[in-house]
């Protein structure tokens, strides 16, 4: 499997035309896509491109949110957003919130973000995207369109884990790839056949991914992929959510 970062991706704003500035890179970086590719985009130019941003500066916080950034330490207008855009708050300590965000996986803040958003990191923070999937299956359509092939798009995020430090890169939207592979009922190298195996194939491509991005001032947030071990499927977000009722860490 090769994973190549395209270059040439400018700053994004509101408004651009995603699917074009990628088909110009990939023109750039001398691929032309064929069937079975996949194209892994940060999430980062997403929002930006969908308008996303929030000037905080026209955030009221309501009291809940001035309770819980009292308990953080974090910026009361920023928490405002955290609790707009989530389901339910899970935990709190100094400098983190964890939550159920509105799209249903489990994060810190929100997925809110200051980093990379307008230069002004006091007053300008970053949201997720309205719909991943329905932004995936979007890139993917124009994609497709203009090159007349079958491919795949994840869009993907930073993420921490339960019990590890660091973060890594997973999966909040996805079109035409599968999101968990599963494997049971095949057999291993000694004939057994694997009873719980499934693969979350998606997140292994969105982490893989994200060590070519990188994590701060590269500015390569679109990857293409050539050799991914999977056939390509429709899939969504939901295939890689664990179920409450399954849920033994909450």
């Amino acid at each position: 499997m090769t994973l190549t970062p395209l270059v040439g991706i400018p700053l994004i704003e509101a408004g651009d035309d995603l699917a074009s500035i990628i088909l110009d890179s990939l023109d750039r970086s001398g691929i032309e896509l064929v069937d079975g590719d996949v194209l892994v985009v940060a999430q980062k130019i997403i929002s930006k491109a969908e308008g996303r941003q929030v000037d905080l500066r026209r955030v009221q916080p309501t009291k809940d949110a001035k309770r819980l950034a009292s308990m953080t330490g974090k910026d009361p207008r920023q928490v405002e957003m955290v609790i707009q855009e989530s389901n339910q708050i899970l935990r709190s300590r100094p400098g983190t919130i964890i939550v159920e965000h509105r799209l249903g996986f489990i994060c810190a803040n929100a997925g809110i973000d200051r980093s990379n958003v307008l230069g002004d990191e006091q007053n300008w923070v970053l949201l997720l995207p309205v719909d991943p999937d329905a932004s995936a299956d979007n890139l993917r359509a124009r994609l497709e369109g203009a090159s007349d092939v079958c491919i795949g798009v994840l869009i993907i995020d930073s993420h921490g884990r339960a019990w590890r430090l660091g973060t890594v890169g997973i999966t909040i939207g996805i079109s035409g790839l599968p999101g968990v592979v599963d494997l049971r009922g095949r057999p291993d190298l000694y004939n057994f056949h694997l009873q719980i195996t499934e693969v979350g194939a998606a997140d292994e491509l969105a982490a893989a991914a994200s060590l070519v991005m990188g994590q701060a001032s590269e500015g390569t947030p679109v990857v293409h992929v050539r050799g991914f071990p999977y056939e390509l499927r429709e899939s969504s977000l939901g295939e890689l959510l664990r179920p409450k009722d399954q849920d033994l860490f909450r």
